[in-house]
């Protein structure tokens, strides 16, 4: 039986992802694999469902499940069966649906009646007291709003004290992209089959999921021989990007990385990009930037190379440069216009963001060679279209931005999505709410340069600094919680996970 400890260890959830149109086919072909019936598939579900609870809720004793029609409200019958022969006190509310309960979950319905259960009808009133309820209401196919009878036990099970646990999924969330288009279970704990879904992990997933576990059904050994076409990136997987440095390298081996932008008035963005730049590990970093703000940076981080920007100290800084930023604080005047009219010239790896996309926006052109990093709404005017549009499908979003732009997109967020032109996809399962503040963009950027000129691709880099980025807000939320959060608070907890192999030895 899984403990505690395993429950809520979140390296145990896999580090792949399935879009929801393949996991039909992989219960099949998994169930085929393993010789068994996807009733029995069905019956681990329900008995992974049951012992979950059994382990987070051990002292519940009143079990109320919502079943739907579908397979999901099987599982939710199995899981019943299973509590009642436990001796919980189980009341069961099931939803009607127009066409018949799919045979595999009418196998679980009538098992659970054959043991001596009652169903009750949708617009039962519902036991004075439950002390847990089990969300087995709708499942992966979800693609609209709920219907009328789903959605009134969706806001009941809302509006209850008892904590919510979702089978595979909170009902209501759209499983292939984290939307949530009419009334959703906010869950205390989910708990997933087969694989991950891309709507647990952006979009609104993380106001609905609660804490997510999964269970493979038994198929953990067959999975691990499929190639999944996205992926899940924690701090966990740092160490595959960032080995120790050796004993002997020098500055010149860890990167020149220049840095573009702070018009007047911005100092503070171009100044934490380039900060950032160094904590990740960048060797050298020169900025450069409008000349008020020249003495400011060199005060406040003397390790900064800064000059004032102007046609021959751009130049010089190019020919010099591994890699390239440009955007945080830039402005959309002519002195940020023809900055960007030159960098776009060079071949170097680069990194646009902040002004820089707005600019592209108006003057779009398409490279291999540069990551852009936009938030949602400066994704919306890339793709001229409203920014509602872009978080209704995160995924197609990065993905059009991809293919429009070329290179590597971050569309940061809720589950900041990467996706390079070539069709790689990544989830940074990392970040709180106390990242929704300013400069948090320029502090990703200058990681992401930095560790662009460590010798990593642009989309590993894009990956590993996105993770390092979030995981380092992880760790100030630990000890000083999310409302008040800094951009700058992160440099000093950036250092472990840029140097994961600290954190190996703390484990």
């Amino acid at each position: 039986m899984t403990n505690l400890n395993q429950l809520n260890n979140p390296t145990s959830l896999p580090y792949s992802v399935w879009p929801v149109e393949a996991i039909a086919q992989l219960e099949r072909e998994g169930a085929d694999a393993l010789g068994i019936t996807l009733f029995e598939l069905m019956q681990r579900a329900g008995e992974a469902t049951f012992r979950h609870v059994q382990a987070l809720y051990p002292e519940k004793k009143r079990w109320l499940i919502l079943c739907g029609h579908g397979n999901n409200g099987g599982d939710g019958f199995i899981a019943a069966r299973l509590a009642l022969s436990a001796g919980k006190e189980v009341t069961v509310i099931a939803c009607e649906g127009s066409k018949a309960l799919p045979e595999e979950a009418t196998q679980a319905r009538d098992a659970w009646l054959a043991a001596g259960g009652e169903i009750h009808a949708a617009d039962t009133p519902w036991p004075e007291q439950s002390d847990i309820i089990i969300d087995a209401l709708l499942g992966t196919g979800l693609n609209r709003a709920p219907g009328d009878q789903y959605a009134r036990l969706i806001e009941k099970a809302n509006a209850a004290s008892a904590p919510v646990f979702a089978v595979d999924i909170p009902s209501g969330l759209v499983a292939a992209n984290g939307t949530t288009p009419g009334a959703v279970i906010n869950a205390a704990h989910t708990l997933t089959f087969i694989a991950l879904k891309p709507g647990l992990l952006t979009g609104k997933a993380r106001d609905c999921v609660g804490q997510l576990h999964f269970h493979a059904l038994g198929l953990d050994a067959w999975l691990a021989g499929q190639t999944a076409p996205m992926a899940r990136y924690d701090a966990s997987v740092l160490t595959r990007w960032l080995p120790p440095r050796k004993p002997t390298s020098h500055k010149g081996d860890h990167g020149k990385l220049v840095i573009i932008g702070g018009d007047q008035g911005t100092a503070g963005a171009i100044r934490m990009t380039g900060e950032a730049a160094l904590r990740a590990g960048a060797g050298l970093v020169r900025v450069l930037t409008h000349k008020d703000n020249v003495s400011p940076l060199l005060t406040a981080r003397p390790e900064l190379m800064v000059q004032t920007l102007s046609d021959r100290a751009l130049d010089e800084a190019l020919e010099w440069a591994d890699v390239i930023v440009i955007g945080p604080g830039l402005g959309q005047r002519d002195w940020g216009k023809d900055a960007l009219e030159k960098v776009k010239k060079s071949s170097k790896p680069m990194l646009w963001d902040a002004d820089a996309l707005n600019l592209l926006a108006i003057a779009g052109d398409k490279r291999q060679n540069r990551v852009i990093t936009p938030h949602p709404g400066e994704a919306a005017r890339l793709l001229n279209v409203k920014t509602s549009e872009i978080e209704s499908d995160r995924l197609l979003a990065a993905r059009s931005l991809a293919k429009r732009y070329g290179g590597v997109v971050v569309l940061k967020g809720a589950g900041t999505l990467i996706a390079s032109e070539a069709g790689e996809m990544a989830i940074a399962d990392v970040g709180n709410a106390g990242m929704a503040t300013g400069g948090m963009g320029d502090v990703l950027s200058g990681i992401i340069g930095s560790l662009s000129g460590q010798k990593l691709s642009l989309y590993e880099a894009a990956c590993a600094g996105c993770v390092a980025h979030g995981a380092a807000a992880e760790a100030v939320s630990q000890r000083l919680g999310t409302r008040g959060m800094l951009a700058t608070d992160l440099f000093s907890e950036l250092y472990l996970f840029v140097n994961p192999e600290i954190l190996n030895r703390k484990e």
